[in-house]
């Protein structure tokens, strides 16, 4: 999941793969925009066949928590 994630990640913010690691904060480190965020939650819920809960995801700061969450809505 971490690497799928990361895959997807790259695509919207100008960041080498190898630089994301799980401790990444996605705003703070990584540079995300809200707009970037919410643009990549689309994607992620069209990969995954998920439905991400907008206020949930709000509370994602780091990386490994975006994991976290993504793996406990596809168990």
């Amino acid at each position: 999941m971490f690497e799928k994630l990361v895959e997807i990640m790259v695509n919207y913010v100008e960041v080498e793969p190898e630089n994301i690691t799980p401790e990444s904060r996605i705003v703070e480190d990584l540079g995300f925009t809200s707009f970037d965020f919410m643009s990549m939650l689309g994607e992620l819920e069209d990969e995954f066949d998920i439905e991400i809960d907008q206020q949930e995801a709000a509370n994602i700061r780091t990386v490994q928590e975006a994991v976290d969450y993504l793996e406990k809505l596809t168990a």
